[in-house]
């Protein structure tokens, strides 16, 4: 327990902080003022100013900040700044800037993902792909009298195209005590055989009498890595916002819809899994969630970069920049939405584990 406590809180404070130094190095980059760059959340534990920078360590240790020049300032105060010093301020600068600065957390997380992802395919990982193939051939089984063999790749079964080992297992039990075409790929050349699934197969054995898979090693050379470390990022990202979009249609269309998120507990509660299995499960992991961490935060929704940003595109199609109180109207709601949506999950999340038991 208390070394998962200590990697949930290492793998959050990374990926926050990470965040937290995009929008840190591109103002700096930019030449924009920025009074305090912070490891961890207030209070203050310890700071140092150097520059016109302080860099702090503070006493909740999960994640960071960054506090730009002028963060602080009233609305209408904006008016007494010296015409000299108004560029070091982030509202006096360019859309284009804004959007910089705003999109490197954003960014910062996706290259975070892509460089632990291309570490992990140095080292050799197990990944889900759309291919079954078959692990073993039990003796004296349908399979073995067809002649499958290990490795052999399932390409189709009774006409139907298998993708999936649930695909696979599902088409099986329709045709129990039928004899049925399986096509695979063996050595890169396509076989068809006949096999017939057993209804009463012998203990341990399935209808079959094959292990079947639809994870493989991935592993490349180090040059190599990098380009996959970004395929697969890419890949991921695709994955989750077109489960996020599904989800959202359903919501709004009031269909049924079985929402699996994950609060800061489910995320704890999957740290203590990834521990159990090893550092490349806990990289694994840190990737998901930097991705994940990635496009919410790109997400249009006041209070994230996304709804920041959403009001830099309204400047640019206005003409003119939205009033300051009513941005900041807008991002108190969202972030009080989004405190009690964080909330809800987690309440789902400890009902979840209670019904476990």
């Amino acid at each position: 327990m208390f070394i998962t406590a200590i990697v949930f809180i290492v793998i959050l404070s990374i990926l926050v902080f990470v965040h937290e130094f995009g929008h840190f190095i591109t103002a700096k980059k930019l030449g924009m003022g920025v009074e305090e760059f912070g490891f961890g959340l207030p209070p203050r534990l310890w700071g140092k100013k150097v520059g016109e920078t302080i860099y702090s360590i503070n006493w909740l240790p999960v994640g960071g900040f960054v506090k730009l020049a002028g963060e602080d300032l009233e609305p209408g105060q904006e008016k007494e700044i010296d015409p000299k010093q108004r560029k070091r301020f982030f509202w006096a600068r360019s859309k284009k800037e804004r959007a910089a600065v705003l999109l490197a957390g954003v960014s910062m997380n996706f290259v975070l993902a892509v460089v632990i992802i291309s570490f992990i395919f140095t080292h050799g990982v197990y990944l889900p792909t759309d291919q079954v193939h078959v692990e073993t051939v039990s003796a004296n089984s349908p399979a073995a009298l067809a002649g499958l063999q290990e490795r052999d790749l399932i390409i189709s079964l009774a006409g139907k195209t298998v993708t999936t080992t649930e695909e696979f297992i599902a088409i099986t039990q329709e045709n129990l005590e039928q004899p049925v075409e399986l096509k695979v790929v063996r050595n890169g050349e396509p076989i068809t055989v006949s096999v017939t699934p057993r209804k009463n197969p012998p203990e341990g054995e399935g209808a079959m009498g094959v292990a079947i898979s639809d994870i493989e090693l991935r592993k490349y050379p180090w040059y190599l890595a990098p380009f996959y470390g970004l395929k697969e990022s890419l890949y991921i990202s695709y994955l989750t916002l077109v489960s996020l979009g599904q989800t959202l249609v359903k919501l709004v269309t009031f269909q049924t819809s079985k929402i699996d998120v994950a609060g800061p507990i489910g995320i704890a509660e999957a740290t203590g899994q990834a521990v159990k299995y090893g550092y490349i499960a806990v990289l694994q992991l840190t990737s998901l969630l930097s991705l994940n961490l990635a496009i919410l935060n790109a997400l249009p929704i006041p209070a994230l970069d996304g709804g920041r940003l959403l009001f830099v595109v309204f400047e640019k199609f206005l003409g003119r920049k939205v009033k300051p109180k009513v941005e900041a109207a807008a991002h108190q709601i969202g972030l009080m939405f989004l405190l009690g949506l964080i909330a809800l999950v987690t309440i789902n999340d400890i009902i979840r584990i209670l019904r476990r038991g």
